[in-house]
């Protein structure tokens, strides 16, 4: 770290500070926002989020898109489940998945938006 980018002196200014602190969300919040950067960390987990925002597809059509298997797919969407971003509904033999709200459409496209600045 250069020293451009510090402070030169320590000066502590106490409202800003207190300011700051009034406005972070409480630490369960914290890390549930911290587990969620964590998971859209793995490139295969935004594309089948990004495919989601779409349209609903079965685990056959998202391992094909994917060009990985139906158990790599059903792993990742695992992962989705149980942050509660995903959900799926079984008609016959078919499992096919979707987002669970708008918020996680709202999340992927500011974020796909944000990559292409």
């Amino acid at each position: 770290m250069s020293s451009a980018d510090t402070c030169s002196v320590e000066s502590i200014n106490q409202e800003a500070v207190k300011k700051a602190k009034q406005g972070l969300p409480n630490e369960k919040i914290i890390l549930r926002v911290s587990e969620s950067f964590k998971v859209l960390g793995e490139p295969t987990r935004v594309k089948i989020l990004f495919s989601l925002s779409k349209q609903e597809l079965c685990v056959c059509d998202l391992a094909n898109l994917l060009g990985a298997t139906h158990s790599a797919t059903s792993h990742q969407l695992r992962v989705l489940r149980n942050m509660g971003w995903v959900k799926f509904k079984k008609t016959g033999k078919m499992a096919y998945y979707s987002l669970t709200d708008q918020h996680i459409v709202n999340l992927i496209d500011m974020s796909i938006k944000h990559a292409e600045e």
